[in-house]
């Protein structure tokens, strides 16, 4: 076995980031967010996304929480639904304990059960990560849980993926980095790693400099693939 540890993202990867939106729009009295939640779904993540990158070119850091109400912000404003003060506190809520991919739990019991590490690697701010892991029940099956917070910039900086070997004692080349967005998973490979990309959506390969290892349509194949590598 050459791996030694598995690594995931979090939100996209782990945790389904429409899940905030699909929920409240099936609460009473949300019948214009029923009608808009995928758009708001589909705005919130990617200027969520944009804004991370904006703040690590540009060296000006603020958390993944701060973050994520900026982005849900514009995309309310964007659908029509800004100005709402109870739907934002109620998405932003929703955020901290989004639905885990059905597969997840088990998944995460057979990495364990097979000998391998396994730890989260993630923008999220560590109250964000802690809520989440707890809501979904898998804190038993995390060896560790790794916030960009520790050194105050956001992926895909080196300085991000190198907490991995300083915590578990690993090079690059020991661990197999997964996770749902493309950008990712191929600056993960650029740094070193073994990497799956989970490509939920059939989407096209992003044109970087590198490729992720392993495309994969969802989290059910991690513990085959990481006992053959």
């Amino acid at each position: 076995m050459t791996i030694r540890a598995c690594v995931f993202d979090a939100y996209g990867t782990l945790f389904d980031v429409t899940a905030a939106a699909r929920r409240a729009a099936g609460e009473p009295g949300q019948e214009r967010l029923a009608e808009a939640w995928p758009r708001l779904a589909e705005i919130w993540r990617a200027k969520q996304l944009g804004y991370t990158w904006l703040r690590a070119v540009t060296g000006a850091h603020a958390d993944f929480w701060q973050v994520t109400g900026e982005a849900l912000d514009f995309a309310l404003e964007a659908v029509g639904l800004h100005g709402d003060a109870v739907l934002r506190d109620r998405l932003m809520m929703l955020y901290r304990t989004l639905d885990p991919y059905p597969e997840v739990p088990a998944m995460l019991a057979a990495l364990k059960r097979a000998g391998f590490a396994t730890a989260i690697l993630s923008n999220g701010a560590p109250e964000m990560l802690a809520a989440a892991v707890e809501s979904a029940g898998i804190g038993d099956r995390l060896d560790d849980v790794l916030s960009v917070e520790s050194v105050g910039v956001f992926k895909p900086h080196r300085s991000v993926y190198e907490l991995v070997g300083a915590r578990f004692g690993t090079t690059p080349r020991d661990v197999l980095f997964v996770s749902s967005n493309g950008w990712d998973a191929a600056a993960g490979a650029g740094y070193g790693f073994r990497t799956a990309w989970v490509n939920r959506a059939g989407d096209p390969m992003d044109r970087l400099p590198w490729r992720p290892e392993t495309v994969l349509p969802d989290l059910s194949g991690i513990p085959d693939l990481a006992a053959r590598l």
